[in-house]
């Protein structure tokens, strides 16, 4: 019988098959369908013919400058919301940015947010996507030359109105939240803003992610790979960054000192229990490896744990610095003359950010696998709480319990392990509405972690168990 039951659990499975159906839902399948490169190549060359998006540009005219693309954007998105029934609130959140480092007045910038609210149990569950929409050359404080910003990021701008527009007619369970951000160029400003009211609100951000730089899948050697994208997941370094921030006396704000209260309170148990690599921000990067794998066969998602590349920054940073599970996603390749460019052509080589450098099928395709990640987890539950690793004695069974869920789409709840050397999930069993289960497997040698799933079978993030002594 134990060897029957050790056949039964631990047979070979595809990492995507703990995080994602093994094919996509017929739902999910139209939406993929309906995306379209031809928009958001024509959505791309519109933002590029602003001439510039610098934070600091021209506010005030209608066809150049940070606030014509930001009035475009806009009324893009509002069009989306009528024509889908007007469930998409769209609006744009304006604030005073302080002087500072890039910004060397007060100015005021605006986010343009577009929401779909959820429904039931799940609604106070919050998914945001975000673009920045501002740009910038050579120059970071050239406010006046051009600055098209085709990749860097009207291509994650218009991969996120894309999905704004396709899934706005749709229904989903958690809320969607979809961005199109300033200042990311001057300092995650925008980013920063809308995380720091989230945090003091007490909103329930489960994930975030930021499309910077996907326009591309070649590289400036020349390489090339259509089939895969960038997925940069790690939620420790910049928790350990902020902590030690904190704990050498630097003046903080009374936000910081909340969000550092608050990112003690809910992941220092995790890193205490051995969770360093199960942080939520972990666990997205999986369900979103796992989800776009499952519905683009053929497309690869390369998970890489860092916060992202080095010397660089996006916007899910400040989202990260106050607990929030984010990640990145960016093109295989970069080539760094048609990125911070000023529009130009030397020895034969044409430099700057341009529309004729970016490949918007592509571009279409980060849209489908953001779509994929995002709708599975906007249709899955909240994650268990409570999850517990029974540590009380020495057994080569491993034990886990969870708290129950009160939502009444939770069909069930399922357990996944994988190798301590392995980054996605590996094996899975599924336990009914049961809270404890008992697994044949030690708990020396894996890693833990247990799913809600819902009655339409979507799972969702899992959590670490912490251990029960």
């Amino acid at each position: 019988m134990q060897a029957r039951l050790t056949a039964l659990i631990l047979f070979p499975l595809l990492a995507a098959t703990a995080q994602a159906q093994s094919a996509p839902a017929d739902e999910l399948k139209a939406m993929l369908a309906e995306v379209s490169p031809a928009r958001i190549e024509s959505r791309i060359r519109r933002l590029v013919a602003f001439g510039t998006r610098h934070t600091l540009s021209d506010i005030a005219s209608d066809t150049r400058g940070i606030g014509a693309a930001r009035r475009w954007i806009t009324a893009e998105l509002s069009n989306c919301s009528r024509l889908a029934g007007g469930r998409l609130q769209v609006e744009e959140q304006s604030f005073i940015e302080p002087a500072g480092n890039r910004v060397p007045q007060a100015t005021e910038l605006v986010n343009v947010v577009a929401t779909l609210p959820g429904r039931g149990a799940s609604k106070s569950r919050v998914l945001v996507v975000s673009g920045h929409y501002d740009s910038r050359n050579s120059d970071v404080m050239d406010s006046l030359g051009e600055a098209p910003g085709a990749n860097d990021d009207a291509s994650g701008t218009a991969a996120v109105m894309e999905l704004a527009c396709v899934m706005a007619g749709r229904q989903f369970d958690a809320t969607l939240v979809f961005m199109a951000v300033p200042g990311e160029e001057q300092g995650l400003l925008g980013a920063a803003q809308w995380a720091r009211e989230a945090r003091a609100a007490g909103t329930n951000v489960e994930a975030m992610i930021t499309n910077d730089i996907v326009g591309s899948s070649r590289g400036d050697a020349g390489q090339a790979d259509p089939k895969r994208l960038r997925l940069f997941a790690d939620g420790l370094d910049p928790l350990v960054r902020l902590l030690t921030a904190a704990n050498a006396n630097r003046p903080a704000s009374d936000a910081d000192v909340r969000s550092v209260a608050a990112m003690q309170a809910e992941l220092l148990p995790l890193l205490q229990a051995g969770g360093n690599e199960d942080l939520p921000t972990h666990q997205l990067g999986r369900h979103l490896k796992a989800a776009a794998e499952a519905a683009m066969p053929g497309f690869t998602v390369q998970l890489i744990q860092r916060r992202d590349r080095y010397l660089r920054g996006g916007d899910h940073i400040p989202f990260l610095e106050r607990g929030y599970a984010a990640v990145r996603f960016s093109e295989p390749f970069e080539n760094f003359a048609h990125q911070h460019q000023n529009p130009r052509t030397e020895n034969g080589v044409v430099f700057g950010d341009l529309p004729e450098f970016v490949d918007f099928a592509y571009v279409a395709d980060v849209a489908r696998a953001n779509l994929a990640g995002l709708a599975t987890l906007a249709w899955a539950p909240a994650p268990p709480k409570g999850v517990k690793l029974d540590a009380r004695e020495l057994t080569n069974d491993s034990t886990l319990e969870w708290q129950a869920s009160d939502d009444p789409e939770v069909a069930g709840y399922r357990v996944v392990w994988r190798d301590t050397d392995s980054a996605a999930w590996q094996q899975f069993k599924d336990v009914g509405r049961a809270t404890r289960s008992t697994l044949p497997v030690s708990k020396d040698n894996v890693v833990f972690g247990v799913q809600s799933v819902s009655k339409k079978g979507y799972a969702s993030l899992a959590s670490y168990p912490l251990p029960r002594r």
